[in-house]
């Protein structure tokens, strides 16, 4: 049982599995119910609820909000290996502290500002899964354009997005030289899957200074090409603006989006007083 569970993570640690997770987040969402929103409804929704949560310290509240965002999250069909991440990097930082708590002094009374404080960042962590998963570089860069947003700055962000393929294509290059010229260890033991792990990720270290170099080539390439098309023309220019961003339209989907996230949160901030009045 045990080998057969450690054979199927070793076949998910690789880097053709991360690349394919990571490309499906960032491209592979379009035909779901959060991509299908106007980017400006979004972004005001992901604002609310990347601030208003720090300012909270209610439990139920905060719950709630958490509840919605995991909803929209799976509405969003967020690629597993975020969802792992984000749990991973969430509760064992939560752990941690409570660990550390623990261990100067404190007592099982932390759990509730601990709890108040993992409430806090998982939701607007996963927030800014939903709102991300669900804009294309498209999309993302005609909704910041059209909150007066400056238009390098939305123009960074969509290449960030667009340079996500180069970049995995030039990791697994880098990687497959490295298997190349190099030995894998055997990983038919325990140990042997120990010491493979560890070489895969001292390869992955060593392969992060050629990664940067060849894709700063490749970026020139792209930004020389991008200024001859006259990139820079058609973001300042009003009638070509008008047009770029005629695509926006917000209707019935979205005013029943907004509906539901308003009356979730109202419903939130009610039921605090309403247990009051019960008890």
């Amino acid at each position: 049982m045990m080998e057969k569970l450690s054979e199927n993570i070793m076949d998910k640690v690789s880097i053709d599995f991360l690349r394919d997770q990571v490309l499906k987040n960032a491209y592979g969402n379009d035909d779901t119910p959060i991509a299908q929103l106007d980017p400006r409804v979004l972004l005001l929704w992901y604002l609310f609820f990347a601030l208003v949560p720090w300012f909270l310290n209610d439990v139920v509240v905060l719950m709630g909000m958490f509840v919605l965002t995991a909803i929209t999250t799976r509405l969003a069909r967020v690629a597993p290996l975020v969802l792992f991440v984000f749990a991973l990097g969430v509760f064992s930082q939560t752990g941690y502290m409570f660990v550390a708590s623990l261990l100067f002094g404190g007592d099982m009374s932390t759990l509730a500002p601990l709890l108040v404080l993992t409430l806090k960042v998982a939701t607007v962590s996963l927030a800014s899964i939903t709102v991300f998963s669900g804009l294309d570089p498209d999309k993302l860069s005609n909704g910041l354009l059209w909150f007066g947003c400056p238009e390098r700055l939305s123009f960074s962000i969509s290449f960030a997005y667009r340079i996500l393929p180069i970049l995995m294509e030039e990791m697994q290059n880098i990687l497959l030289s490295y298997r190349m010229r190099g030995r894998a260890p055997e990983h038919d033991t325990f140990g042997g899957k120990v010491r493979w792990v560890i070489y895969q990720v001292k390869t992955i270290v060593q392969s992060f200074y050629p990664l940067m170099l060849n894709t700063a080539k490749r970026s020139r390439t792209t930004v020389e090409a991008l200024e001859l098309k006259g990139y820079r023309y058609a973001a300042t220019n009003m009638k070509v603006l008008k047009i770029k961003l005629s695509s926006l339209h917000a209707g019935r989907r979205e005013a029943v989006f907004a509906f539901v996230s308003a009356a979730w949160v109202a419903c939130c901030f009610a039921c605090p007083a309403a247990l009051e009045v019960l008890l």
